[in-house]
């Protein structure tokens, strides 16, 4: 029976039970609990909802080629993420200290397991992501501004051919530098403390929420208005390729990739347990906030994209321009205005987005440096009872993930590597939600008499419906061809974990 190096010692928690003391609640002291429920359901929601409601639909679309499918891809990506943050909720509760999912499966697998997570959400899932949202709010902030595009260069340093990789592109664009700006901003807010980034986090998410709301009120309103509308169009519920009918294994291979755009817009849920110390009385408030923040967003995500269906045909849908099937929709609802209003809102959704997952991400990294698994910088807060050094870091590594480009003088255009690796690193998110989810089987047979103030809802066979559900789309994508060198490569990317665990171990031991 392995035991975590932190077992032994005892503490109270807030709800009043006595538990194992882990590395993390040793060092909790100076952080601030500012966080209360409403404010976590706040981060919980704006850290889901960022650009890919508003485009996502699309790809989804043209995968199934069906209105009703399409909606049935959002509600299994819904079903899954509540039985997930219903399920993560035992273990926010088990162990209520900054962290979140690299404390569970530490507890659960040990060090190395945690690391390899923490290792891909710092080199790829966390960050990678932030820089992606960054990148499309400064896309969308083009449409007010043109001169803010990936063409209108701020430093042309011209272009170098790599193996592998193409023309890699040594110059700035604008839009670049928009980005970066926005992410060393909210960098700066929060290094200042809790308040500021709960405050931008809470404003911005209940003016997202508003601006969806507006939008689905309006889609709606106009059911039955257009009977050319997807949602009016006979074989609403046939699945199609290029026009075809599809059904059985075909059906299950498109469903199956159309998931991953849909699971991921529906990602970031479990970043509330990152700051778990910071939450008031977090052994009740942290699974709270992940149950009632991810079925708030489920439904709105649903209403979105039924209101796409009232005022487009699915041809709209699936052929929108850059995917950006929310202005497409605007356009039809409230006419020229629609993509200036639908810009903004965009530039609202991932503005607080990014600020969510900048203010988490971090408490991820200072875990790891207290584990001595990270720069042990990180693991000291500042002034202001923040990680700052660990903020720091994550901000530098999401401006290297901005810069790098790769032209294509065929079509004069540009493509963020980045990408690439958000691609690769599908697969294996999908694989630590699977750990995470068998931590519950794994924790309860290893400490039995732990206390567990809130228990997985619909235990054991909900979380084994989704450790099922979640390795069928792992098979799926190592299936299609499409997606099978990115499943592989995700694996690559973790593996890459394996040396600097070992380097930062030999560290720790001689310190």
């Amino acid at each position: 029976m392995s035991r975590s190096p932190f077992a032994g010692q005892a503490r109270r928690d807030p709800a009043g039970y006595t538990a194992p003391v882990t590395a993390k609640a040793q060092h909790s002291a100076g952080f601030v609990r500012g966080l209360g429920p409403l404010n976590g359901t706040l981060l919980v929601a704006g850290n889901m909802i960022g650009s890919g409601i508003f485009i996502v639909s699309a790809d989804i679309a043209r995968q199934v080629g069906s209105g009703g499918w399409l909606l049935v891809v959002w509600l299994i990506a819904g079903l899954l993420t509540l039985i997930a943050a219903l399920s993560y909720g035992e273990l926010a509760a088990m162990y209520p200290a900054s962290g979140g999912q690299y404390v569970y499966l530490r507890e659960a697998f040990g060090p190395l397991c945690a690391f390899l997570y923490g290792w891909a959400l710092f080199l790829v899932i966390q960050s990678g992501t932030i820089a992606a949202v960054a990148v499309a709010f400064a896309k969308f902030t083009g449409v007010l501004w043109p001169l803010i595009a990936p063409t209108v260069l701020l430093v042309d340093g011209g272009s170098i051919e790599l193996p592998l990789i193409g023309a890699l592109s040594l110059s700035i664009s604008t839009q670049q530098g928009v980005a970066i700006a926005a992410t060393l901003a909210l960098t700066a807010v929060n290094m200042r403390g809790l308040r500021g980034g709960r405050l931008i986090q809470d404003v911005f998410t209940i003016a997202k929420l508003a601006a969806l709301l507006a939008l689905i009120g309006l889609g709606l309103r106009y059911v039955g208005r257009a009977p050319e509308a997807a949602l009016h169009a006979p074989g609403f519920w046939t699945a199609c390729v290029e026009n075809t009918p599809i059904g059985g294994t075909v059906l299950l291979l498109a469903v199956g990739t159309a998931l991953v755009g849909a699971l991921f817009s529906s990602d970031a849920w479990n970043n509330v347990g990152f700051a778990a110390d910071e939450m008031v009385n977090p052994v009740r408030n942290v699974p709270l906030c992940m149950a009632l923040g991810v079925a708030l967003v489920i439904v709105v995500y649903l209403l979105a994209n039924l209101a796409y269906l009232a005022a487009l045909p699915l041809a709209d849908i699936q052929q929108a321009e850059q995917d950006r099937v929310a202005i497409a929709a605007a356009r039809v609802l409230i006419g020229d205005m629609g993509e200036v209003v639908m810009s903004v809102a965009i530039m609202i959704a991932t503005f607080g987005c990014m600020n969510g997952m900048i203010l988490a991400g971090a408490r991820v990294y200072w875990s790891m440096a207290k584990d001595g698994l990270f720069f042990a910088g990180a693991g000291r807060l500042n002034a202001a009872g923040v990680p700052g050094a660990a903020l720091l870091a994550q901000a530098a590594w999401i401006v290297v993930l901005t810069l790098p480009r790769t032209y294509d003088a065929t079509t004069a255009s540009y493509s963020n590597l980045y990408g690439n690796l958000l691609d690769y690193i599908i697969f294996g998110v999908l694989l630590f939600y699977v750990l995470t989810m068998t931590s519950l089987f794994v924790l309860r047979r290893r400490q039995p008499l732990r206390p567990r103030p809130v228990r997985a809802w619909g235990y054991p066979w909900s979380t084994a419906f989704y450790i099922l559900a979640a390795l069928v789309i792992c098979a799926v994508l190592l299936l299609a061809d499409k997606t099978r060198l990115n499943a592989l490569m995700g694996l690559i990317v973790i593996a890459s974990g394996l040396p600097v665990y070992a380097a930062w171990r030999r560290v720790a031991r001689r310190a």
